[in-house]
């Protein structure tokens, strides 16, 4: 794909299931070679809309370009190109983890027989799975079998790999090999579209984020973007505590009582220098213990954008 161009783009993408409206008018754009977050409550519409751009649910109105072509239109020229990992990964759970992807490379009719053995055993080592691959999937782990469905995700490249919650089960190993397996394919050019709850994996991983909620889009954009959006807050130490209320007061801000004693908080208007407000403390006599500045954390921003919390962690 040339430089610029979007790997997922929607318009007006909406679905309805009676009276119930599960996404509603999503416009997305996801540019290619980046790692995408599709990020929301449980329930917020991720999942549907994962199923209407791999065309396993038909939209009630809207349009979908993926990799460059509308869908569904394009399906059968353009989910070759496409792997994904919906609801967790189907199995046959007394074949080996090596048999299973060596059945469902064989339902590939564009993969040759005759290299069959290779991708398997490249997908196997991609995913870790290499010391398992003769043991039964039954005796998988939950995190193993999520590992097994991005294996069949990757038997060949992808220009566009979409994951529904590729974290779940894992542990905290697990968690991390598949945050390092999302960035080395995004380093190699594939575009990652990676739908989840989990804040932290959200942020340690991905260079843009969609953030739905109850089925309506309400940010986009790079996860700086979304950072210089929110309220930086300053925190004072300082046992002149009065003094120093007095001195944020001139400066137009409110404090309140900070999370530990003997401290201040106030949200910094972005015409007031963080040097400058410092520099008039100390010279208004105020002995500070600490002074710090921080920007909104993704979690307070995502709240007040959704006014739901978000699990931060497994």
């Amino acid at each position: 794909m040339t430089d610029g161009a979007l790997a997922i783009e929607t318009h007006g993408l909406t679905k309805r299931f009676g009276s119930q409206l599960a996404v509603n008018q999503l416009d997305i754009a996801v540019p290619s070679g980046s790692v995408f977050g599709f990020l929301g409550p449980n329930g917020s519409g991720k999942t549907t809309t994962i199923r209407m751009l791999l065309g396993l649910a038909s939209a009630t109105s809207g349009e979908i370009r993926m990799l460059g072509s509308a869908m569904p239109q394009s399906l059968q020229s353009v989910l070759p190109r496409v792997g994904a990992l919906v609801e967790g990964p189907a199995i046959y759970p007394f074949l080996s983890g090596r048999a299973n992807l060596a059945r469902l490379d064989s339902a590939d009719r564009f993969a040759s027989s005759r290299t069959r053995t290779a991708r398997v055993d490249a997908a196997l080592d991609r995913v870790g799975l290499t010391h398992a691959a003769r043991k039964k999937a039954h005796a998988y782990s939950l995190g193993m079998k999520q590992r097994l469905g991005i294996a069949n995700a990757l038997l060949t490249p992808r220009d566009l790999l979409i994951l529904d919650e590729p974290t779940n089960g894992l542990d905290p190993q697990g968690t991390r090999e598949m945050r390092n397996l999302i960035r080395s394919l995004a380093a190699e050019g594939t575009t990652v579209f990676v739908s989840s709850h989990l804040l932290a994996e959200i942020e340690q991983t991905c260079s843009h984020v969609a953030v739905m909620s109850a089925g309506r889009l309400v940010a986009q954009g790079t996860l700086d973007d979304l950072r210089a959006e929110g309220v930086t807050r300053v925190e004072v130490r300082t046992p002149d505590l009065d003094l120093a209320r007095e001195v944020l007061a001139r400066w137009g801000l409110q404090s309140q009582p900070g999370p530990i004693d003997s401290s201040l908080t106030a949200a910094l208007t972005t015409s007031v220098p963080v040097e400058q407000l410092s520099e008039a403390l100390v010279i208004a006599g105020v002995r500070l213990r600490g002074f710090t500045a921080e920007g909104a954390s993704l979690e307070d921003r995502f709240v007040a954008l959704t006014g739901e919390g978000f699990d931060v962690a497994e």
